[in-house]
């Protein structure tokens, strides 16, 4: 059998290209192509097998708090108490429903990348031009291609004409890619094969005929396609401490509800039948009914705060995964940096000028030395600004959203450098009107523009790349004139800014005495005077450097992953003070095992020209190291990284869909501050998820020790199991629900992130459980008791008890809106609104549960006297006494 050619298209010549294809330049014929087609299958990436909605509603159920919770409901529902029954059923099915359809969104990321194919292609098949849909393309096809088309396959060129293709959504790539057709060596780089094109890319100028190398599973964006469909799901660290909370919670329940009915028969001398109610009660005591409604709210308020600030979450948990986040991966291109072009320096022979301002809008100016210079007072400046505005084919429009560009993004930096400069662009072109050009090509790599004046003198204007321009100089301008050019000291220049992260660009003149209204590469072949250079780069978003410090106080590391070159990466590092100005590129990540990666990733910030499996390996190797990830991206390349980051953030306006439906969140503004707000809310999620938590857990510790308390002491229950599911679903839902709005805790970006390993369980957490559960019980009982020997009936000692519960409940919301610090101020007092809107709802809740005729014989309460409710407005005020000197023994500490 023989050996399959694994030789890389790119390393082919053009007809070696067509020879390995069987194809020729007139292209295959239609019975060629048919036959393919039905060997090798459609042009479109494959349909994995999607769950139908009701399946992913069951799976929904497949959780150990859901079983706690059914399991619940059924309790309820065997007690006849169908009012709580249907409550816990309801909670639990519109958090399966919510979790269903993020599901199904979440499954369009593969959809969103089959969608970036392109829908028509124009193929020549036997020298004859026809328009098919993509999908009957096959290898060996030969397609043309021009501006504005989607490229339909994985392409090798064959012929270009001043092709340029925007491979951004592929390589990161900041500006469109030059294309040629020249072989290139077998070990180049994918963002570096110019003489091919990919699938899903689109070509931004020129036209190209190309030669069909690959299609449908087998083109990049089908590596890409599989890639993401491999990528397992992942589990929020909050999904996990809860799934772990509730193992360990339903351990407990079964066995002290087990120990309570063994010691109430065997101890005690209770029928079997009581103490199986009585455990029943017991288990309907401690379990938290209301921890999913309150978890589901919580998330969902952060969402909401979220979207304010432009940071849209598409699933609930990654809210607060957010808020755990040790490493941020971002993308350079347009998160970090503006994704617009911008002059950075002129150098001229005499002077190096910087500019201000950023984009394409044309505020801002040119400075020498800090001094302000302007078209008309500077005759090599003048030059050189002409040169930048006439050379050129970019147009600038000013919207009501700011500046468009229309045109090459290099071209748009250099328009807008001269409008900066005050050049009256107008003007200079009816004086100086454009007569003939050459236009751009990456064979070439040069533009050359032919320009009249009204004596009939031609000048000829030229950019492009330092060393083609410098081949044809043979003198420069200086402040004085013109002299033999040092293309020596030139050179050294163009390096020194090209190794600071900018693309460089040449410009050059020549003025002739002749009226010739035609330019040939002849009249540019040499002879010209050097204008200077102009560096350009994507800047730095204004904002970004100052939320990179703020990641850097909060504990959080940044990492700067991006396709573009290891030089302009580290620049743009070293301006947002990501890393030490060292940059690792994607050859050199191929050179690491797995063990070593993971080394050197801990040390490592800036990564360039980074394919999609490198930024796998790369996600991989930091939370293999423990790290929780958050990854930023745009393009289609970036969708699997995404989808393994703990949580993936696409940008919402220019990522494509493809990334937004990989990502747990998008941001509209592309601004990497918007994530770093995101982050800071992720964080105040979980402090008060914590505290909503640990406010509802020590009523269930209560309620169950009461049901305890009352078979130690021989007595009948205190608290009904009725009553119990109207203190967990009415008052604790009702407070802890003003947790959800609790504003930020000070200083909440200037700690470290938790660690992943951290339990919602920590030590002052089971013993501030311990300390509020013993008082929950010990007070109601007491006055329980208390009650029953001053001759009351149960039912009014039962609720008293009751409201003795409830009114600790309200003293412990202050507690615990500040887990260490004192409660004894008026920020925490009155500072969340709807927690004193949620105590007057409770009050009110009370009283109809203590004096409504229908509620008192459901719940069998009886009408407390005002004594009664002092005492019951006592407990609350000891509580919360004795929990503020617990608190400040503890910061004693």
């Amino acid at each position: 059998m023989p050996t399959p050619d694994i030789t890389p298209w790119h390393s082919l010549d053009c007809p070696g290209a067509l020879a390995r294809c069987h194809s020729r330049d007139d292209g295959l014929s239609k019975e060629e192509a048919s036959a393919l087609l039905a060997s090798i299958g459609l042009n479109a990436l494959p349909q994995p097998p999607r769950k139908h909605l009701l399946q992913r509603f069951v799976l929904q159920f497949h959780n150990l708090l859901i079983y706690v919770l059914l399991a619940a409901a059924a309790i309820t529902a065997a007690l006849g108490d169908w009012v709580d029954c249907s409550v816990i059923v309801a909670v639990t099915v519109i958090n399966a429903l919510i979790g269903a359809l993020q599901e199904g969104r979440a499954e369009s990321a593969l959809a969103a990348i089959r969608d970036m194919l392109a829908p028509h292609a124009i193929v020549v098949r036997a020298g004859e031009r026809h328009e098919l849909d993509a999908s009957q393309l096959v290898p060996g096809d030969i397609v043309l291609l021009q501006s504005g088309d989607k490229v339909p396959a994985d392409v090798r060129l064959l012929e270009t004409r001043s092709l340029r293709v925007d491979e951004a959504a592929l390589t990161g790539e900041s500006v469109p890619a030059d294309k040629q057709t020249a072989a290139l060596p077998a070990a180049t780089e994918l963002a570096e094969r110019s003489n091919m094109a990919y699938a899903g890319t689109l070509v931004s100028f020129g036209q190209a005929r190309a030669l069909v190398v690959a299609t449908g599973s087998h083109t990049e964006l089908g590596r890409i396609n599989a890639m993401l469909g491999s990528v397992p799901a992942h589990v929020t660290p909050l999904t996990r401490e809860l799934e772990r909370f509730a193992r360990q919670l339903t351990a407990v329940i079964l066995a002290v509800a087990a120990v309570t009915i063994v010691l109430g028969v065997l101890w005690r001398g209770q029928d079997w039948q009581d103490m199986f109610m009585a455990g029943v009660g017991l288990a309907v005591a401690a379990i938290p009914e209301g921890l999913p409604a309150i978890v589901t709210i919580t998330l969902a308020i952060g969402v909401e705060r979220m979207a304010r600030k432009r940071a849209i979450m598409r699933k609930l948990p990654a809210v607060e995964t957010l808020g755990s986040v040790t490493v941020i991966c971002s993308d350079k291109t347009g998160t970090l940096t503006r994704n617009e072009m911008t002059a950075s320096h002129v150098l001229l022979r005499d002077a190096l000028l910087q500019t201000n301002g950023s984009g394409y809008a044309p505020e801002g100016g040119l400075f020498h030395d800090g001094v302000p210079q302007h078209y008309g007072n500077h005759h090599a400046l003048d030059a050189l600004l002409q040169a930048a505005a006439l050379c050129n084919d970019a147009q600038l429009q000013e919207l009501a959203s700011g500046w468009q560009l229309l045109g090459d993004p290099t071209e748009g930096a250099l328009l807008t450098l001269a409008l900066k400069a005050q050049l009256p662009l107008q003007e200079l072109q009816l004086q100086l009107p454009r007569r003939d050009a050459i236009p751009f090509e990456s064979e070439h790599r040069f533009m050359a523009t032919l320009h009249h004046d009204h004596n009939g003198q031609r000048l000829i204007l030229l950019k492009g790349a330092p060393e083609v321009v410098l081949a044809r100089v043979s003198h420069e301008q200086t402040a004085n004139g013109m002299q033999a050019a040092d293309v020596t000291w030139w050179q050294q220049q163009a390096a020194q800014l090209a190794g600071n992260g900018c693309r460089v660009l040449a410009l050059a003149s020549l003025q002739q005495p002749h009226s010739s209204s035609e330019l040939s590469f002849a009249d540019v072949s040499g002879g010209l005077t050097l204008l200077g250079l102009v560096a350009l780069i994507d800047p730095p978003r204004d904002e970004a450097q100052q939320a990179v410090a703020q990641c850097r106080a909060a504990g959080i590391r940044v990492k700067m992953i991006t396709g573009d070159h290891a030089a302009t990466a580290a620049a743009i590092g070293r301006q947002l003070g990501i890393g030490d100005g060292r940059a690792l590129n994607g050859h050199e990540i191929d050179q690491l095992d797995d063990a070593a990666l993971a080394a050197t990733v801990a040390e490592v910030d800036v990564f360039a020209r980074a394919s999609p499996e490198h930024k796998l390996r790369l996600v991989a190797a930091l939370k293999h190291g423990g790290e929780v990830v958050a990854m930023t991206g745009d393009g289609v390349n970036d969708a699997p990284a995404l989808k393994q980051a703990d949580v993936g953030v696409a940008m919402g306006g220019k990522g494509t869909e493809a990334a937004k439906e990989a990502a747990e969140m998008v941001i509209s503004d592309d601004n990497f501050a918007t994530l770093v707000a995101a982050v800071h809310e992720g964080r105040t999620v979980y402090d008060n998820l914590k505290k909503a938590i640990l406010f509802i857990l020590p009523t269930n510790v209560g309620q169950a020790l009461i049901i305890i308390a009352a078979i130690l002491f021989g007595v009948a229950l205190p608290i009904s199991p009725v009553q119990i599911l109207w203190v967990n679903m009415v008052s604790a839902v009702t407070l802890a629900l003003a947790f959800a709005f609790e504003p930020a805790e000070q200083g909440v970006m200037q700690r470290p992130p938790r660690p992943r390993a951290a339990q919602l369980i920590d030590r002052l957490f089971l013993w501030r459980l311990i300390f509020v559960g013993t008082l929950m019980v010990a007070i109601p009982f007491a006055l329980y008791l208390q009650q029953l020997s001053a001759g009351s009936s149960h039912a009014l000692a039962s609720t008293l008890a009751v409201n003795s519960m409830v009114a600790i409940e309200i003293a412990y919301l202050f507690n615990s809106r500040q887990r260490h610090a004192s409660a004894w101020q008026r920020g925490t007092l009155l500072g969340n609104p709807v927690a004193i809107g949620c105590v007057l709802l409770l009050i009110v809740l009370q009283l109809a549960f203590s004096y409504l005729p229908w509620l008192q014989q459901w719940f069998g309460t009886a009408s407390p006297t005002a004594s009664h409710w002092l005492q019951a407005i006592a407990s609350g005020i000891a509580a919360f006494v004795l929990i503020e000197l617990e608190k400040a023994m503890l910061r004693r500490r």
